[in-house]
């Protein structure tokens, strides 16, 4: 199932929907059914029931909206942490420099930031070295703490896509080698558009990760290169941390990043960068 929240562009409020296919039509859930909440985090913390109820509603709805009438958000927000993964793809380390870690290297991003997959990235005056990252996203469906690698996938209800925006400058030397600030202005996580379960998917260890600037491949990997998996993550962050329903961890970027390039290559006002994830979708984020 493909899970996005979506407003109507004629207007209205926001709606928790299941886009039935990739560039397909969308139940609106919450609109049909007044008890299943409009957004994702919500939906999650229900449990099984509103799962259940989901999945009634779409094998007997009659109403569909096409994609063509709705503006996507951010698939799920308001979570409780959004956690990232530095370092986590062989051929990113490779170009680095830097070898393989030992285990997962965890900093974070404000959730406050995260963006829709269409909206603009924000260029802050203070930076002029911002970077793009492709980052394969876990979203956590249920409460969680010490949780052993064999039972993590349990934890996972889906994935998503995000763009990893980085200002270098900020994140490498003027912050004291701290990560959150370069990677936490505001609008630095586009998100979505969908976030799709993972009995959807067939194999996320073998998905094509990409990103183009005004139509120039930049990245080009596959979620194969992750030197840590998904189970290996969630596992890792529940010793230290209670996973939350709806909780987002991204996973790490793969080579091809601007700040690796020679000469390094950042991003400039009016660029459009567009993301994606076999499968999963894509982002389109202008620069302004």
């Amino acid at each position: 199932m493909r899970f996005v929240q979506f407003t109507c562009k004629s207007g209205g409020p926001q709606h928790l929907g299941v886009q039935l296919e990739q560039g397909g039509g969308i139940v609106a859930l919450s609109k049909i059914d007044s008890s299943v909440p409009n957004n994702l985090k919500e939906f999650l913390e229900g449990g099984d029931d509103l799962l259940n109820k989901a999945k009634r509603i779409v094998s007997e709805a009659e109403n569909v909206t096409p994609e063509a009438e709705v503006k996507f958000l951010a698939p799920v927000t308001g979570m409780d942490k959004l956690a990232c993964i530095g370092l986590n793809y062989a051929d990113h380390a490779k170009e680095t420099g830097e070898a393989l870690p030992e285990r997962p290297m965890v900093f974070s991003k404000f959730p406050s930031i995260i963006i829709g997959p269409t909206d603009n990235i924000e260029l802050p005056t203070i930076s002029d070295e911002v970077d793009w990252e492709v980052e394969l996203v876990i979203v956590i469906g249920k409460k969680g703490k010490h949780i052993n690698k064999q039972n993590a996938e349990d934890y996972i209800f889906g994935y998503t896509v995000a763009q990893d925006v980085s200002a270098r400058d900020w994140q490498k030397r003027l912050n004291g080698g701290q990560f959150l600030i370069g990677k936490s202005m505001d609008t630095f996580c586009p998100l979505g558009p969908a976030v799709i379960t993972k009995d959807a998917i067939s194999d996320v260890n073998n998905l094509r990760v990409k990103t183009w600037v005004n139509g120039k491949i930049k990245q080009d990997s596959n979620t194969r290169e992750l030197i840590f998996k998904p189970p290996d993550i969630v596992a890792h962050l529940s010793q230290f941390v209670t996973l939350l329903p709806g909780d987002i961890i991204l996973t790490g970027t793969p080579g091809g990043v601007g700040v690796s390039r020679n000469p390094p290559e950042y991003l400039k006002k009016g660029d459009i960068v567009e993301t994606e994830i076999e499968g999963l979708g894509r982002l389109q984020n202008k620069c302004v």
